[in-house]
């Protein structure tokens, strides 16, 4: 039996760990999965995640219920291809399981040979030798133990000498269909796998190359650009956020009137100011995470990017330099320019920022699932997060005339291919403001 649950302390974080409780046969072994959760997160009666959630580490409910559903199933096959147990032969078991192999000192001069790595152990020294010499962010790297988890959850028995077209083909629809997902995350998981699949070819690990023949075929579509036009971020800029607890009227973008209760005004109030400033620097959130005074020297910003290591200088501008302004003096945790929170927290008051402030255009955006062509259309606010300050910056940039040019040293695009899709919609808001020179 195989239960899972929460200690009753937290951790700094205000997470408490999950445990595991593995019972065979009298033989009960009580240990750690490594995963942390917020008790409000954990759903005690499903011993899961709850729905939608995420940890400090930025390890989802899809993560983290997929490495503790593993879990369940070894030890239930475990169970049924065992007799008595030990605790002590659990604990083995599950360190093993878990990769977290012991060191053991040999006893003899028969000491048997280390094992050769497992594909999936291939897979963790793929990520550990990349990561340092590519000096990847941590978003690449969950992304990659994304991926892995994927693959064990498949089929943890995957080995490279099994991958063939046929074989691929299974897991390419695993993606399809068991886990439901939208064509477009169906061929980045490929390209990632194929990523470690060329790295452990290269290595001498894998021998077998079918997977250099496969082509799957992926239906997808330009992901849809959201961004504020200039009428929208003066108007965010502008908003004076209402009182905590007090009842706004709002209409949705076909007509409708309905009330929002306004929450945390003050956090609200901060959240705009961030937005603002990515919209009128370029700046990523990660870059205005990381930003400090001393980053800022005779109003140019001074830095060398978190994702790509490009070092650029942004020279402020009247509403970026007031929002800078407006908390000087003030003293952040880490020694930060500003009041900046998690992203995850900063996308939820975003949402509800942006819907207060009436930023309800329709936006449509359109994907494929398992095949089928699927528009969604959705108020602006619903769809907006703080990546969008960025592309809200070039955008407009562009719509002003601002050479294509001269905007890619600022946000440190290195290709003209990177910034096309922001220039054909940079015309559109071009041929947009002429037209308001017509007669009506």
């Amino acid at each position: 039996m195989v239960n899972f649950y929460l200690e009753n302390r937290t951790n700094k974080k205000q997470e408490a760990v999950i445990r595991v409780s593995i019972a065979i046969r009298g033989a009960r072994l009580v240990t750690s999965t490594g995963y942390n959760i917020k008790p409000a997160d954990w759903n005690a009666e499903r011993h899961e995640v709850k729905p939608r959630k995420e940890n400090w580490k930025k390890q989802t409910t899809y993560d983290i219920n997929t490495a503790l559903g593993n879990i369940r199933r070894h030890f239930d096959t475990y169970e049924k291809d065992h007799g008595e147990v030990t605790e002590e032969e659990l604990r083995k078991e599950f360190k093993a399981f878990m990769g977290r192999v012991e060191v053991k000192e040999e006893t003899s001069d028969t000491a048997e040979e280390p094992k050769e790595p497992t594909f999936f152990g291939r897979f963790d020294q793929f990520i550990k030798e990349e990561s340092i010499n590519n000096m990847w962010v941590p978003s690449t790297k969950r992304a990659l133990n994304v991926i892995k988890g994927h693959i064990e959850a498949w089929n943890p028995e995957t080995s490279f000498d099994m991958l063939t077209e046929s074989v691929l083909s299974q897991y390419i629809n695993y993606h399809r269909t068991d886990l439901d997902q939208r064509e477009v995350t169906v061929e980045k998981q490929w390209r990632y796998f194929k990523w470690f699949l060329d790295w452990a070819t290269r290595k001498g690990y894998n021998t077998n190359t079918a997977y250099q023949r496969f082509k799957p075929k992926f239906k997808t579509t330009d992901k849809t650009i959201v961004f504020l036009d200039w009428d929208e971020l003066m108007r965010l800029y502008k908003f004076k956020v209402p009182k905590t607890g007090k009842k706004v009227k709002l209409t949705t973008y076909d007509g409708i009137e309905y009330e929002k209760t306004v929450g945390l005004s003050s956090a609200l109030d901060r959240v705009r100011d961030l937005f603002c400033f990515c919209c009128f620097t370029s700046l990523r959130y990660s870059d205005m995470r990381n930003l400090k005074r001393s980053d800022i020297v005779d109003g140019v910003i001074n830095l060398t990017t978190v994702k790509t290591h490009d070092k650029i200088a942004i020279e402020l501008n009247d509403y970026s330099k007031a929002i800078l302004d407006k908390y000087e003096g003030m003293v952040f945790p880490g020694g930060t320019a500003l009041p900046v929170i998690s992203n995850q927290k900063m996308n939820d008051y975003l949402k509800e920022l942006a819907e207060l402030a009436g930023l309800n255009a329709p936006v449509t955006q359109i994907y494929y699932k398992n095949g089928e062509r699927i528009e969604e259309t959705k108020p602006k606010y619903s769809v907006i997060g703080t990546h969008a300050g960025r592309r809200t910056f070039i955008c407009n940039a562009l719509s002003m005339g601002i050479p294509a040019d001269i905007v890619m040293k600022w946000t440190g695009h290195s290709d003209y291919a990177a910034m096309k899709p922001y220039i054909d919609i940079a015309q559109s808001e071009k041929s947009k403001a002429m037209a308001k020179f017509n007669v009506r």
